[in-house]
């Protein structure tokens, strides 16, 4: 009988129940990787993390990251909620302000913000961002997400941008239209495999208060309906921003981004976007809550 810990670590949120939830199985070395899928579809959370030692000489943790129904190269809650167990249950505090994971888009490297000797926030560097062109109606794409095409915010293309993953960008003139976008999974499910998309992102610059964007992601294709609080999707949305030049050069933008209120768990994104130099550099952060400890018992 296998014993190995895990957690349920809610992202992007100081409290339980909100922001985006990940499982962290922080002892994950001994497992198979059909083992780690069967546990991802066991927790049956949009994502879980599994980590491991590392070989790389400038990594501290090795992470995968599966959805219930398959491995993604790169999750930003996940990232964050392993973070924050490691920072909490396995005494990370003491010995650094800087976890760097291996992952399989690259090293992500992810500080610990403390403030009186609490953790604050953890911050993750991104991966460089890229933005492409993506060969799709717009109109079709309206559709399938159940809006009309004078919904979309037609000041800003939509792209593929990526982080680490790709998510095709949808912009949107109203939180309001946001809301009550209802897609047609299969059809966008269909889209987002043909174009190798994880998630498709709607956005908006109309914000509730406290916010500088609102957001809303859907990832049929990797197996999560709705993804609450997207911490890949939105750094990917804050590269487009930069390359596609709606932010200044010479400047660091500090962005605020709600999610997650339509499904009833809000979260916050606090991102950066530093265009002082020759490539945009990205960093997202937020804080966690652990809401779920225990212990996963199976036949190995």
């Amino acid at each position: 009988m296998s014993n190995i810990p895990v957690y349920h670590v809610d992202a992007f949120s100081s409290q339980a129940f909100a922001g985006n939830p990940a499982g962290v199985i922080p002892e994950a070395n001994t497992l198979t990787v059909q083992q780690m899928q069967k546990i991802a579809n066991e927790l049956n959370l949009p994502e879980s993390a599994f980590l491991m030692p590392s070989s790389h000489p400038d990594a501290d943790v090795r992470v995968r990251y599966f959805t219930p129904t398959v491995e993604i190269d790169f999750c930003g809650h996940a990232t964050v909620g392993s973070a924050w167990i490691l920072a909490h249950e396995y005494g990370w505090l003491e010995k650094s302000r800087r976890i760097v994971f291996e992952t399989n888009v690259g090293l992500i490297p992810v500080d610990l913000e403390v403030v009186e000797g609490r953790l604050q926030q953890v911050t993750m560097t991104q991966i460089a961002p890229t933005v492409r062109e993506i060969e799709a109606s717009t109109e079709e794409v309206a559709r399938m997400l159940g809006l009309l095409p004078q919904d979309l915010d037609d000041r800003y293309p939509m792209k593929l941008a990526s982080t680490g993953a790709v998510h095709l960008l949808v912009p949107v003139r109203t939180r309001a239209a946001i809301d009550r976008a209802q897609p047609i999974l299969g059809e966008l499910e269909a889209m987002n495999r043909k174009h190798s998309i994880a998630t498709t992102h709607l956005f908006t610059w109309d914000a509730p208060d406290g916010y500088d964007l609102y957001t809303r992601d859907f990832a049929p294709a990797i197996g999560i309906p709705e993804d609450p609080v997207t911490g890949a999707a939105n750094g990917a949305l804050a590269g487009y921003l930069a390359l596609e030049h709606v932010l200044a050069a010479g400047e660091v933008h500090r962005l605020a981004i709600g999610q997650g209120h339509a499904v009833g768990r809000p979260g916050t994104l606090r991102v950066t976007v530093d265009r002082t130099g020759e490539r945009p550099v990205i960093r997202v952060g937020g804080q966690a809550h652990i809401t779920i400890a225990g212990t996963l018992r199976f036949d190995a």
